[in-house]
């Protein structure tokens, strides 16, 4: 949404240099260069109360050529000056100064003061200034016996406050200085007195004291207390029944029918003047308190002017008019009836103007008229006065006529100079007016200064003022460019007074314009230039912004004005000039808010202007804050188990109300802890709540919107219920162990709106399940009870049954609860098969004595080789599950399975199992036990020992034959690298770490010879050997037959048995 506002200046702020008001109003000014007759300039109020702390001045100036002199008159007798060392006169003025600094009573100086201004022209006065010293007299002292008053009853305690110049401000507070609350039950008549429409027992807990609080002293006077006896029926003051439906029944108290206490009987009269405020009262006793309606016999309330005061028992009308008179009603009603007060009101006027008499101003031998014209109820008289005397003891003048109202001048002389007064009254006040004949022989004259530079606005209206003066009194034409044709018509109109208004101004009217005065004495003229200048405006204006607060928000405000003017660019909130604070940086085309808060809503305007002119342009910041909080919560419609909640909401902040959240508060199990009751839409102000028995409740309403929570209200007053018996058991029962041999009962405890009564407590019943047992039971304050010497998990019913000192609550569910568990038993039943090399398959049944509930199984495993074992895996299966099946790493290892269940406890006791050999397993087994056999070892190195002997003789014996180089059934031909003797042979070299040819590889990747003479000792004994990750065995048959070869290179050379067969040939 945007709104914007673009307000253009008054004309005033354009031309307020070329007008001149009081000549286009018609009054003529003599210039104070010119013989002229006093005329009063500034006085004080007719009715003049000053302070008696104070010095008292009492004004009165006047301008006059010659200057005038001042005399003053005290209740109609010359007041002389000089005899009151005191009283003394302003120099230049004829303001009064009575100083009391050297002592005096300005009680001495009360009375009605009039000025009077005289030079050789005539004599100007004042109003007549009726001085009064204010008062604030004490209030007398007494003694106020207690007022004794059946409660129901109505009550006026009256006020009477000491008569104060001006009168004082009344209110009423306990002697505490504690305000006393108003409602429409009790409030404080304009009169000052306080009403009581009825008496309430409450009303005994403070007294009543009246204060006057006075205007110039600024000081409080404060009346003896009341103090207050409540005869009552019931001596009981619960406050529970204060806002009770039928609290007055409740209380005994017999309702009856409105009648009133102030104004009394069934009709009255009231006089307003014209102009003044009407108020209009009526105050009504009754039970219940009554409402007060107002109407208008024969037509409606004036809306505009009418408004309600104090609980609608007031009507204030402002500003009456005449129309405003006829009779009014206030009707007072309730449930038992009603009844009505008729007030006529009678609208009278003072003396109001309706033609003031004016300053005249003529030439010799011309004619004029002085009217003293005014209306008022009754009809005001009129009479004149010259130069302060009365008109008929003036000499006679031939060339005067007075016709009632009107003075008529004729073929005027110099002579007939004089200031008239012209006095308007009736019964309710008067007027006073001075206005002077001046008889003069002046040829024209320009007032302004000579060849002004006025610069005005494109497409303004503007007046260009030629202020002139000459008796008779001149005309005025005007010119432009020095064109002979009088401006006048069209695009021009000139005024009786001589001033040129140009209705549009346009580029063209740009030039010198030529103003000329003339009459038959001469002529005068003045000239004056004018130049048009381009409008300022604001072509990107602030828009409207809804924001949360604590954001940052800019408003534009972007302007196009004439270059030859300087621009000034302001801003204003709430039409105030805007303190730019360091939350806030103006630019020249935007203002930006950083951190926006509450304060900063409202309207803002950017003021582009200059000199010349200036345009607005404002839109509205809506902040959107937490609504305030919720205020005067009241409880209504009690009852046993419901209690209606009325508040009234705070405000939105700009940002509506969803939610309402009620929470309540009890001061027996938690006091002070704040619960959430119920919610409740943003759209509803009232709510009833259901409660529950034997709770003093206190109740306090948040209110919520988009941006957040209110604060809590303030708590409402308490209200108890009765008690009952427990409609509800607590829930949450269980039974648990938390050893084998025991059995905790545990519960929820109920809260304060489930006990219902004083002394909750349980009453806790157990047995085992299944049986025929009789019911233990226990009674138990708190919120658990453990049972002990139970056996191992076994089941048991519960109950569990609330009661308080009124009684039971209803018969308890039963609730099935076991004792404590215990380590479950192994598994049974656990079996292991494999149905080929690549899976083997479990499969197990569930413990024969679970002793409590299995949370799941546990099943370890390793694989190993001989007595070579692997890496232990642990799997975890649910309860429910007994079956598993596993892929094998290698079809060689075989794997040991250990299996549990487990309880909450722990893991009970475990089952193993190991998984069937393979069919090839047996014969490595054997090979593997002869391997390992001492006998055997040493059988095969001897055997070792001989083919190597034999293998070095043949050697020998082919080297005796003849070096030639040997190469059997090598696939690799010799190459030059192989190393050679220099005769061309070559050693064998040591290709025992060869494989050879023949040999496969096995499953481990290691290399395996086919009917190998060596045995599977170097596979099980060598601490190198090692299972994979999978488990499978990894040979180490290489490594060996390395490090042999490493050893036999550490060995000297003279021990080899190689040198030592060399040595043998």
């Amino acid at each position: 949404m945007l709104r914007m506002a673009r307000q253009q200046p008054p004309p005033w702020v354009h031309a307020a240099v070329l007008l001149c008001l009081l000549c286009l109003s018609g009054a003529i000014e003599i210039p104070m260069d010119l013989s002229q007759p006093p005329t009063i300039t500034k006085q004080s109020v007719k009715d003049h109360i000053v302070d008696p702390r104070d010095n008292i001045l009492i004004e009165c100036e006047a301008k006059g050529n010659p200057a005038p002199s001042f005399h003053w008159t005290r209740n109609s007798r010359y007041f002389n000056i000089a005899k009151d060392p005191r009283v003394s006169m302003r120099r230049r003025s004829g303001t009064l100064v009575i100083d009391f600094r050297s002592g005096g009573r300005p009680e001495e100086y009360e009375g009605e003061y009039q000025c009077f201004a005289r030079n050789k022209y005539g004599t100007a006065l004042s109003n007549r200034i009726r001085l009064q010293v204010s008062k604030s007299p004490l209030w007398p002292k007494e003694n106020l016996d207690p007022v004794v008053v059946q409660e129901g009853a109505p009550l006026t305690l009256q006020c009477n406050p000491p008569p104060g110049l001006p009168s004082p401000v009344i209110f009423w507070m306990s002697s505490s200085m504690e305000p006393i609350t108003q409602d429409k039950r009790v409030s404080q008549g304009h009169n000052g007195d306080l009403y009581f429409s009825n008496v309430m027992l409450q009303d005994m807990q403070t007294d009543y004291s009246c204060n006057a609080r006075f205007h110039f002293t600024h000081t409080i006077q404060q009346k003896n207390a009341f103090t207050l006896k409540v005869l009552t029926n019931n001596p009981y003051n619960d406050s529970s029944l204060r806002n009770h439906p039928d609290m007055y029944s409740a209380r005994g108290v017999a309702e009856r029918t409105p009648s009133f206490m102030y104004p009394q009987g069934t009709a009255s009269s009231q006089m307003v003047l014209r102009g003044m405020d009407l108020l209009l009262e009526c105050i009504a006793s009754g039970v219940p308190t009554p409402d007060i309606a107002w109407y208008k016999k024969g037509g409606d309330l004036p809306s505009d002017k009418a408004k309600f005061e104090n609980f609608n028992k007031a009507l204030r009308i402002t500003n009456v008019s005449e129309e405003d008179s006829g009779e009014y009603f206030c009707l007072a009603s309730n449930k038992m009836g009603s009844t009505r007060h008729t007030i006529s009101v009678r609208v009278k006027a003072a003396p109001y103007w309706l033609d003031e008499p004016k300053n005249l101003i003529l030439a010799p031998g011309e004619d004029g008229r002085l009217v003293c014209r005014a209306n008022g109820n009754p009809k005001p008289t009129v009479q004149w006065m010259i130069n302060g005397e009365p008109l008929q003891s003036a000499p006679p003048n031939p060339n005067r006529e007075v016709a009632g109202d009107t003075i008529i001048f004729r073929d005027t002389q110099i002579s007939s100079r004089a200031v008239y007064q012209c006095n308007t009254s009736n019964e309710h006040g008067y007027l006073l007016a001075n206005a002077f004949v001046s008889v003069l022989d002046v040829p024209p004259r320009m007032l302004s200064p000579r060849n002004q530079l006025i610069r005005v606005i494109l497409y303004n209206r503007t007046r260009l003022d030629c202020p002139f003066f000459g008796s008779p009194i001149p005309t005025l034409r005007w010119f432009k460019n020095g064109q002979g044709s009088n401006l006048d018509g069209g695009n021009y109109h000139v005024y009786e007074n001589g001033s040129l208004e140009i209705k549009m101004i346009r580029k063209e009217d740009q030039g010198i314009y030529t103003c000329v005065a003339t009459n038959i004495l001469g002529k005068a003229e003045n000239q004056v230039r004018l130049e048009v200048k381009d409008p300022t405006r604001i072509f990107r204006m602030p828009e409207d912004q809804v924001v949360k607060r604590g954001t940052t928000v800019q408003l534009e405000c972007r302007v196009k004005h004439d270059p030859s003017l300087k621009l000034t660019v302001s801003w204003l909130k709430d039409d105030e000039p805007l303190y730019i604070g360091n939350r806030m940086k103006k630019e020249d085309d935007s203002l930006t808010i950083f951190g926006v808060a509450e304060r900063d809503q409202g309207s803002y305007t950017c003021v582009a202007s200059t000199e010349l002119d200036q345009d607005l342009a404002k839109a509205y910041l809506t902040v959107l804050g937490r609504p305030d909080r919720p205020r005067d919560l009241e409880l209504t419609d009690l009852a046993e188990r419901s209690v209606r909640l009325t508040w009234i909401p705070g405000d939105d902040n700009n940002s509506p109300i969803t939610d309402y959240v009620v929470q309540f508060e009890e001061d027996q199990f938690q006091p002070g802890v704040w619960h959430d009751h119920s919610k409740f839409p943003g759209s509803v102000n009232s709510a009833v709540l259901q409660l529950s028995p034997y709770v003093n409740y206190q109740f306090r309403v948040i209110a919520i919107n988009e941006v957040g929570s209110s604060h809590p209200s303030l708590p409402s007053e308490r209200y108890r219920t009765s008690g009952a018996p427990p409609e509800s058991n607590p829930a949450d029962v269980k039974g648990e162990g938390t050893r084998k041999n025991n059995m905790e009962i545990t519960w929820t405890p109920m809260n304060a709106t489930s006990a219902f009564g004083p002394n909750l407590r349980y009453i806790v019943k157990w047995r085992r399940r299944e049986t025929r047992e009789s019911w233990n039971n226990v009674t138990v304050w708190g919120s658990r009870y453990v049972v002990g010497q139970t056996p191992v998990y076994v089941p048991y019913e519960i109950r569990v049954q609330a009661e308080n000192d009124f009684g039971k609550g209803p018969e308890p569910d039963t609730v099935i609860g076991y004792s404590g568990e215990d380590l479950p038993s192994a598994p049974r039943r656990f079996r292991v098969r494999q149905p080929n090399l690549e899976t083997i398959n479990l499969e197990w049944d569930h413990p024969e004595h679970p002793n409590g509930i299995l949370i799941g199984y546990t099943l370890k495993y390793v694989a190993f080789n001989g007595t070579k074992l692997g890496k232990q895996i642990v799997e975890n299966f649910s309860p429910n599950q007994t079956k598993f099946t596993m892929q094998r790493a290698d079809p060689v290892s075989r794997y040991r399975f250990t299996l549990s269940a487990r309880t909450q406890v722990g893991s009970g006791e475990a089952v193993t199992e190991e998984s069937p050999a393979p069919p090839n397993e047996a014969y490595t087994n054997n090979q593997a036990d002869i391997a390992t056999q001492g006998w055997f070892i040493g059988l095969m190195c001897a055997i070792a020992l001989l083919v190597l002997i034999l293998l070095i003789v043949c050697f020998i014996k082919r080297s005796r034959g003849g070096k030639y180089p040997v190469r059997e059934k090598k696939d690799v031909p010799l190459g030059p690298e192989d190393p050679k003797e220099e005769d061309g042979s070559f050693d064998y070299s040591d290709e025992d770490n060869k494989p050879l040819q023949g040999s496969q590889t096995s499953l481990d990747g290691t290399i395996k010879q086919q009917e190998s003479d060596d045995s599977l000792v170097d596979y099980g004994e060598g601490g190198e050997g090692q299972f994979n990750e999978d488990g499978s065995f990894i040979g180490q048959y290489t490594v060996k037959k390395d490090k042999e070869e490493t050893e036999g290179n550490e060995s000297s050379e003279a021990t080899s048995p190689v040198n030592a067969i060399y040595s043998l040939a």
